[in-house]
Protein backbone atom coordinates (compact mmCIF):
# COMPACT_ATOMS: atom_id res chain seq x y z
CA UNK A 1 0.00 0.00 0.00
CA UNK A 2 1.61 3.39 -1.04
CA UNK A 3 1.60 6.68 1.15
CA UNK A 4 1.41 10.35 0.58
CA UNK A 5 3.12 12.67 2.88
CA UNK A 6 1.08 16.08 2.77
CA UNK A 7 3.69 18.83 3.51
CA UNK A 8 4.23 22.55 3.06
CA UNK A 9 1.45 22.92 6.11
CA UNK A 10 1.81 26.38 7.66
CA UNK A 11 -0.46 26.02 9.98
CA UNK A 12 -2.23 22.26 10.45
CA UNK A 13 -5.69 22.22 13.00
CA UNK A 14 -6.60 18.79 13.60
CA UNK A 15 -9.32 19.28 15.99
CA UNK A 16 -8.73 16.64 17.72
CA UNK A 17 -7.36 18.22 21.60
CA UNK A 18 -3.93 19.32 21.89
CA UNK A 19 -3.06 15.87 22.86
CA UNK A 20 -4.01 14.30 19.18
CA UNK A 21 -6.81 12.40 20.91
CA UNK A 22 -10.55 12.97 21.01
CA UNK A 23 -12.10 15.57 23.39
CA UNK A 24 -14.14 13.79 25.72
CA UNK A 25 -18.19 13.69 24.60
CA UNK A 26 -20.11 15.60 27.09
CA UNK A 27 -17.10 18.11 28.33
CA UNK A 28 -17.22 21.75 28.05
CA UNK A 29 -13.22 22.22 26.61
CA UNK A 30 -12.86 25.41 25.08
CA UNK A 31 -13.13 24.81 21.83
CA UNK A 32 -9.19 26.17 21.14
CA UNK A 33 -7.96 23.40 23.29
CA UNK A 34 -9.95 21.22 20.95
CA UNK A 35 -7.87 22.82 17.89
CA UNK A 36 -4.89 20.69 18.35
CA UNK A 37 -2.85 22.99 15.86
CA UNK A 38 0.06 22.14 14.26
CA UNK A 39 2.88 24.81 12.82
CA UNK A 40 4.96 23.96 9.77
CA UNK A 41 3.28 20.26 9.81
CA UNK A 42 2.59 17.14 7.73
CA UNK A 43 0.05 14.37 7.26
CA UNK A 44 0.93 11.26 6.11
CA UNK A 45 -2.26 9.31 4.03
CA UNK A 46 -2.40 5.53 3.14
CA UNK A 47 -5.03 3.79 2.42
CA UNK A 48 -7.17 7.00 2.32
CA UNK A 49 -6.73 6.78 6.77
CA UNK A 50 -4.56 9.21 8.48
CA UNK A 51 -1.14 7.54 9.21
CA UNK A 52 0.84 10.25 11.02
CA UNK A 53 0.82 13.77 11.89
CA UNK A 54 3.42 16.01 12.88
CA UNK A 55 5.71 18.69 12.64
CA UNK A 56 7.08 18.65 8.59
CA UNK A 57 10.33 18.27 9.74
CA UNK A 58 9.36 14.32 11.24
CA UNK A 59 7.68 13.51 8.72
CA UNK A 60 8.55 10.01 7.40
CA UNK A 61 9.27 9.17 4.07
CA UNK A 62 6.56 8.46 1.48
CA UNK A 63 6.17 7.34 -2.31
CA UNK A 64 4.29 10.73 -3.23
CA UNK A 65 4.40 14.33 -1.64
CA UNK A 66 2.13 17.07 -2.13
CA UNK A 67 3.17 20.19 -0.99
CA UNK A 68 0.38 22.80 -0.17
CA UNK A 69 2.73 26.38 -0.24
CA UNK A 70 2.66 27.47 3.36
CA UNK A 71 -1.39 27.47 2.96
CA UNK A 72 -3.51 26.19 6.37
CA UNK A 73 -5.12 23.00 6.41
CA UNK A 74 -8.30 21.94 8.51
CA UNK A 75 -10.30 18.35 8.80
CA UNK A 76 -12.71 18.48 5.57
CA UNK A 77 -15.82 20.16 6.91
CA UNK A 78 -18.79 17.95 8.03
CA UNK A 79 -22.00 19.53 6.33
CA UNK A 80 -24.81 17.25 8.67
CA UNK A 81 -28.23 18.66 7.06
CA UNK A 82 -28.82 18.89 3.74
CA UNK A 83 -31.51 18.94 0.91
CA UNK A 84 -30.00 18.45 -2.16
CA UNK A 85 -32.17 16.14 -4.17
CA UNK A 86 -34.61 18.83 -5.94
CA UNK A 87 -35.03 20.54 -9.06
CA UNK A 88 -36.41 24.06 -9.60
CA UNK A 89 -35.68 26.99 -7.73
CA UNK A 90 -37.57 29.05 -5.75
CA UNK A 91 -35.77 32.85 -6.17
CA UNK A 92 -39.31 34.93 -6.72
CA UNK A 93 -39.92 33.25 -2.91
CA UNK A 94 -36.84 34.74 -1.32
CA UNK A 95 -37.01 38.09 -3.07
CA UNK A 96 -40.78 37.92 -1.51
CA UNK A 97 -39.12 37.17 1.66
CA UNK A 98 -36.77 40.19 1.41
CA UNK A 99 -39.89 42.30 0.55
CA UNK A 100 -41.32 41.40 3.89
CA UNK A 101 -43.75 38.59 3.34
CA UNK A 102 -42.76 36.17 6.48
CA UNK A 103 -41.69 32.29 6.06
CA UNK A 104 -44.22 29.66 7.15
CA UNK A 105 -42.53 26.19 5.43
CA UNK A 106 -45.50 26.72 2.53
CA UNK A 107 -43.27 27.20 -0.35
CA UNK A 108 -41.73 23.42 0.26
CA UNK A 109 -45.20 22.43 -2.08
CA UNK A 110 -43.58 24.09 -5.28
CA UNK A 111 -40.13 22.45 -4.85
CA UNK A 112 -41.84 18.98 -4.76
CA UNK A 113 -43.83 19.45 -7.65
CA UNK A 114 -40.70 20.36 -9.88
CA UNK A 115 -38.61 17.48 -8.55
CA UNK A 116 -41.50 15.11 -9.38
CA UNK A 117 -41.51 16.14 -12.79
CA UNK A 118 -37.75 16.05 -13.29
CA UNK A 119 -36.16 12.53 -14.37
CA UNK A 120 -33.68 10.77 -12.74
CA UNK A 121 -31.19 11.23 -15.09
CA UNK A 122 -32.15 15.52 -14.51
CA UNK A 123 -31.98 15.33 -10.60
CA UNK A 124 -28.49 13.29 -10.89
CA UNK A 125 -27.06 15.75 -12.33
CA UNK A 126 -27.80 18.51 -10.42
CA UNK A 127 -27.64 16.27 -7.27
CA UNK A 128 -23.83 15.49 -8.40
CA UNK A 129 -23.27 19.71 -8.89
CA UNK A 130 -24.06 20.17 -6.24
CA UNK A 131 -21.80 17.68 -4.08
CA UNK A 132 -18.91 19.17 -6.53
CA UNK A 133 -19.83 22.56 -5.30
CA UNK A 134 -19.66 21.79 -1.40
CA UNK A 135 -15.98 20.00 -2.31
CA UNK A 136 -14.85 23.12 -4.60
CA UNK A 137 -15.96 24.78 -0.50
CA UNK A 138 -13.77 22.11 1.99
CA UNK A 139 -16.82 19.89 2.53
CA UNK A 140 -15.89 16.25 2.57
CA UNK A 141 -18.58 14.70 4.46
CA UNK A 142 -22.45 15.39 3.34
CA UNK A 143 -25.87 14.27 4.65
CA UNK A 144 -28.63 14.40 2.16
CA UNK A 145 -32.05 14.11 2.99
CA UNK A 146 -34.90 13.22 0.96
CA UNK A 147 -38.23 15.09 1.60
CA UNK A 148 -38.90 17.12 -1.99
CA UNK A 149 -41.16 13.93 -3.32
CA UNK A 150 -43.67 13.03 -0.57
CA UNK A 151 -44.32 9.87 -2.88
CA UNK A 152 -43.50 6.54 -2.10
CA UNK A 153 -42.07 6.77 -5.76
CA UNK A 154 -40.18 9.74 -5.33
CA UNK A 155 -39.45 9.37 -2.14
CA UNK A 156 -37.22 6.09 -3.31
CA UNK A 157 -36.00 8.11 -6.13
CA UNK A 158 -34.63 10.47 -4.00
CA UNK A 159 -33.24 8.78 -1.35
CA UNK A 160 -31.68 5.74 -4.13
CA UNK A 161 -29.76 8.70 -5.74
CA UNK A 162 -28.29 10.51 -2.97
CA UNK A 163 -26.86 7.20 -1.69
CA UNK A 164 -25.04 7.36 -4.95
CA UNK A 165 -22.59 10.55 -3.44
CA UNK A 166 -23.19 9.78 0.24
CA UNK A 167 -23.72 7.20 2.57
CA UNK A 168 -24.80 9.82 4.89
CA UNK A 169 -28.70 9.61 3.48
CA UNK A 170 -32.04 10.70 5.48
CA UNK A 171 -35.70 9.74 4.82
CA UNK A 172 -37.69 12.79 5.45
CA UNK A 173 -41.04 11.95 3.73
CA UNK A 174 -42.44 13.74 7.15
CA UNK A 175 -41.50 16.91 5.82
CA UNK A 176 -44.60 18.32 5.11
CA UNK A 177 -48.25 16.85 4.28
CA UNK A 178 -48.26 17.81 0.32
CA UNK A 179 -50.49 19.81 -0.69
CA UNK A 180 -52.99 16.84 -2.40
CA UNK A 181 -53.21 15.67 0.41
CA UNK A 182 -56.58 16.64 2.46
CA UNK A 183 -56.08 13.92 5.17
CA UNK A 184 -53.48 14.05 7.31
CA UNK A 185 -53.82 10.56 9.08
CA UNK A 186 -53.59 8.63 5.64
CA UNK A 187 -50.80 10.51 4.49
CA UNK A 188 -49.03 9.93 8.06
CA UNK A 189 -49.71 5.74 7.74
CA UNK A 190 -48.30 6.16 4.22
CA UNK A 191 -44.78 7.74 5.69
CA UNK A 192 -44.75 5.27 8.84
CA UNK A 193 -46.01 2.21 6.18
CA UNK A 194 -45.44 1.55 2.90
CA UNK A 195 -43.01 4.47 1.89
CA UNK A 196 -40.82 3.83 4.63
CA UNK A 197 -40.43 0.08 3.82
CA UNK A 198 -39.56 1.35 0.29
CA UNK A 199 -37.25 4.09 1.43
CA UNK A 200 -35.22 2.72 4.42
CA UNK A 201 -33.05 0.39 2.43
CA UNK A 202 -31.55 3.44 1.10
CA UNK A 203 -31.55 5.43 4.32
CA UNK A 204 -29.42 5.78 7.44
CA UNK A 205 -31.73 8.17 9.13
CA UNK A 206 -35.45 8.94 9.45
CA UNK A 207 -36.60 12.76 10.13
CA UNK A 208 -39.15 14.60 10.71
CA UNK A 209 -40.12 18.53 10.83
CA UNK A 210 -41.75 19.18 13.97
CA UNK A 211 -43.30 21.79 14.10
CA UNK A 212 -46.92 23.18 15.40
CA UNK A 213 -46.07 26.52 13.77
CA UNK A 214 -46.41 25.37 10.38
CA UNK A 215 -49.30 24.22 8.88
CA UNK A 216 -48.78 21.35 6.74
CA UNK A 217 -45.66 20.57 9.40
CA UNK A 218 -45.87 17.91 12.00
CA UNK A 219 -47.11 18.00 15.73
CA UNK A 220 -45.38 15.98 18.68
CA UNK A 221 -47.62 13.30 18.52
CA UNK A 222 -47.35 12.85 14.61
CA UNK A 223 -43.34 12.90 14.80
CA UNK A 224 -43.14 10.82 17.55
CA UNK A 225 -45.12 8.29 15.46
CA UNK A 226 -42.80 9.11 12.65
CA UNK A 227 -39.71 8.40 14.35
CA UNK A 228 -40.61 5.39 16.36
CA UNK A 229 -41.57 3.68 13.41
CA UNK A 230 -38.01 4.72 11.65
CA UNK A 231 -36.75 3.35 14.68
CA UNK A 232 -38.29 -0.04 14.41
CA UNK A 233 -37.17 -0.01 10.90
CA UNK A 234 -33.42 0.27 12.02
CA UNK A 235 -33.08 4.14 11.37
CA UNK A 236 -31.16 6.18 13.50
CA UNK A 237 -33.27 9.88 14.54
CA UNK A 238 -32.76 13.39 13.25
CA UNK A 239 -35.27 16.28 14.03
CA UNK A 240 -36.03 19.37 12.36
CA UNK A 241 -37.50 21.42 15.40
CA UNK A 242 -38.04 24.88 17.46
CA UNK A 243 -36.94 26.72 13.83
CA UNK A 244 -40.30 28.88 13.89
CA UNK A 245 -41.72 28.50 17.43
CA UNK A 246 -40.75 27.19 20.85
CA UNK A 247 -42.16 23.72 20.10
CA UNK A 248 -41.58 20.06 20.92
CA UNK A 249 -38.77 19.63 18.68
CA UNK A 250 -36.09 19.45 21.09
CA UNK A 251 -37.65 17.88 24.15
CA UNK A 252 -38.54 15.02 21.90
CA UNK A 253 -35.56 14.90 20.16
CA UNK A 254 -33.92 14.44 23.95
CA UNK A 255 -36.17 11.76 24.55
CA UNK A 256 -35.43 9.69 22.05
CA UNK A 257 -32.19 9.82 22.00
CA UNK A 258 -31.72 11.56 18.49
CA UNK A 259 -28.19 12.47 17.60
CA UNK A 260 -29.20 15.62 16.21
CA UNK A 261 -32.19 18.27 16.53
CA UNK A 262 -31.76 20.70 13.91
CA UNK A 263 -32.40 24.36 13.85
CA UNK A 264 -33.02 25.51 17.46
CA UNK A 265 -33.71 28.62 16.61
CA UNK A 266 -36.17 29.16 19.63
CA UNK A 267 -35.66 27.47 22.99
CA UNK A 268 -36.95 27.93 26.42
CA UNK A 269 -34.73 27.19 29.64
CA UNK A 270 -36.20 23.87 29.61
CA UNK A 271 -34.94 22.77 26.11
CA UNK A 272 -31.27 24.11 26.97
CA UNK A 273 -31.71 22.17 29.57
CA UNK A 274 -32.88 18.99 28.04
CA UNK A 275 -30.16 19.63 25.48
CA UNK A 276 -27.30 19.68 28.22
CA UNK A 277 -28.65 16.44 29.53
CA UNK A 278 -27.80 14.68 26.31
CA UNK A 279 -24.52 16.36 25.77
CA UNK A 280 -22.75 13.44 24.05
CA UNK A 281 -26.21 12.06 22.51
CA UNK A 282 -27.60 14.67 21.20
CA UNK A 283 -26.42 17.31 19.20
CA UNK A 284 -27.63 20.86 18.22
CA UNK A 285 -26.94 21.40 14.65
CA UNK A 286 -27.41 25.06 14.11
CA UNK A 287 -28.38 26.39 10.38
CA UNK A 288 -27.41 30.35 10.46
CA UNK A 289 -27.58 30.16 6.82
CA UNK A 290 -31.60 29.83 7.22
CA UNK A 291 -31.83 32.92 9.42
CA UNK A 292 -29.82 35.02 6.77
CA UNK A 293 -32.41 33.82 3.87
CA UNK A 294 -35.09 34.36 6.11
CA UNK A 295 -34.02 37.22 8.05
CA UNK A 296 -35.67 35.55 11.44
CA UNK A 297 -33.28 35.65 14.30
CA UNK A 298 -30.27 33.47 15.28
CA UNK A 299 -30.01 31.24 17.12
CA UNK A 300 -28.42 31.76 20.32
CA UNK A 301 -25.19 29.78 19.93
CA UNK A 302 -23.60 31.70 22.83
CA UNK A 303 -26.22 30.78 25.46
CA UNK A 304 -26.16 27.02 24.53
CA UNK A 305 -22.07 26.81 24.21
CA UNK A 306 -21.79 28.34 27.93
CA UNK A 307 -24.36 25.71 29.15
CA UNK A 308 -22.44 22.85 27.86
CA UNK A 309 -24.35 21.70 25.01
CA UNK A 310 -22.84 19.75 21.79
CA UNK A 311 -23.49 22.35 18.68
CA UNK A 312 -22.57 21.32 14.93
CA UNK A 313 -22.99 24.05 12.32
CA UNK A 314 -24.35 22.93 8.87
CA UNK A 315 -25.84 24.74 5.35
CA UNK A 316 -29.11 23.12 5.24
CA UNK A 317 -28.54 24.01 1.67
CA UNK A 318 -32.06 23.37 -0.10
CA UNK A 319 -34.09 25.79 -2.66
CA UNK A 320 -35.86 27.72 -0.34
CA UNK A 321 -34.68 29.20 2.83
CA UNK A 322 -31.23 28.65 1.97
CA UNK A 323 -29.63 28.06 -1.52
CA UNK A 324 -25.77 27.86 -0.37
CA UNK A 325 -23.41 24.90 0.11
CA UNK A 326 -20.53 27.29 1.49
CA UNK A 327 -19.58 25.81 4.82
CA UNK A 328 -17.84 29.14 4.89
CA UNK A 329 -20.04 31.21 4.75
CA UNK A 330 -21.83 29.13 7.08
CA UNK A 331 -19.08 29.67 9.71
CA UNK A 332 -18.48 33.72 9.25
CA UNK A 333 -22.08 33.66 9.77
CA UNK A 334 -21.62 32.08 13.33
CA UNK A 335 -19.07 34.25 14.04
CA UNK A 336 -20.66 37.78 13.48
CA UNK A 337 -24.28 36.80 14.08
CA UNK A 338 -24.23 34.18 16.67
CA UNK A 339 -21.62 34.74 19.03
CA UNK A 340 -19.01 32.10 18.25
CA UNK A 341 -15.38 32.68 18.44
CA UNK A 342 -13.39 31.19 14.98
CA UNK A 343 -12.29 28.26 16.90
CA UNK A 344 -15.55 27.23 18.01
CA UNK A 345 -17.15 27.75 14.75
CA UNK A 346 -14.52 25.30 13.30
CA UNK A 347 -15.26 22.76 15.95
CA UNK A 348 -18.69 22.77 15.09
CA UNK A 349 -17.72 22.46 11.41
CA UNK A 350 -16.25 19.63 12.09
CA UNK A 351 -15.94 17.76 14.98
CA UNK A 352 -19.99 18.97 16.07
CA UNK A 353 -21.36 17.70 12.28
CA UNK A 354 -19.01 14.04 12.80
CA UNK A 355 -20.43 14.32 16.12
CA UNK A 356 -24.66 15.08 15.18
CA UNK A 357 -23.72 11.88 12.40
CA UNK A 358 -21.69 9.53 14.82
CA UNK A 359 -18.96 9.48 13.22
CA UNK A 360 -15.62 9.31 14.99
CA UNK A 361 -13.98 8.65 11.65
CA UNK A 362 -14.35 12.27 10.27
CA UNK A 363 -14.00 15.57 11.85
CA UNK A 364 -10.57 15.77 12.76
CA UNK A 365 -6.95 15.22 11.42
CA UNK A 366 -5.52 11.87 13.52
CA UNK A 367 -3.83 8.34 12.80
CA UNK A 368 -6.76 6.30 12.03
CA UNK A 369 -9.29 8.85 10.58
CA UNK A 370 -10.66 9.33 7.67
CA UNK A 371 -8.24 10.96 5.33
CA UNK A 372 -10.67 14.18 4.41
CA UNK A 373 -8.58 17.61 4.52
CA UNK A 374 -9.37 20.66 3.46
CA UNK A 375 -6.51 23.53 2.44
CA UNK A 376 -7.19 26.70 2.66
CA UNK A 377 -5.48 29.80 0.39
CA UNK A 378 -5.21 31.62 3.87
CA UNK A 379 -1.94 31.56 6.67
CA UNK A 380 -4.73 30.39 9.44
CA UNK A 381 -8.05 29.14 9.59
CA UNK A 382 -9.14 32.50 11.36
CA UNK A 383 -9.34 33.52 7.80
CA UNK A 384 -12.41 31.67 7.34
CA UNK A 385 -14.36 34.60 9.40
CA UNK A 386 -12.35 37.42 8.55
CA UNK A 387 -12.29 37.20 4.95
CA UNK A 388 -16.14 35.81 4.68
CA UNK A 389 -17.70 35.56 0.86
CA UNK A 390 -14.15 34.67 -0.58
CA UNK A 391 -13.00 31.04 -2.05
CA UNK A 392 -10.98 30.36 0.41
CA UNK A 393 -11.73 26.42 1.20
CA UNK A 394 -11.17 23.32 -1.33
CA UNK A 395 -11.24 19.69 -0.54
CA UNK A 396 -7.53 17.99 -0.85
CA UNK A 397 -7.57 15.45 -3.12
CA UNK A 398 -4.61 13.10 -3.01
CA UNK A 399 -3.20 10.38 -5.69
Amino acid sequence: MSATVVTGIGELVTCAGADGGTPVLGAVIPAGDRLGTVVDAAVVVEGGRVAWVGPGRAAPEADRRVDVGGRAVVPGFVDSHSHLVFAGDRAAEFSARMAGVAYDGGGIGESVAATRAATDAELRGLLRRRVAEMRALGTTTVEVKSGYGLTTTDEERSLRLAREVTEETTFLGAHVVPPESADRTAYLDLVTGPMLTACAPHARWVDVFCEPAAPRAFTEDEARRVLLAGREAGLGLRVHGNQLSSGPGVRLAVELGAASVDHCTYLTDADVAALVSAAGRTVATLLPGVEFSTRSPYPDARRLLDAGVDVALATDCNPGTCNTASMPFVLALAVREMGMTAAEALVAATVGGARGLRRPDIGRVAVGSRADLAVLEAPSHDHLAYRPGMPLARALDLP
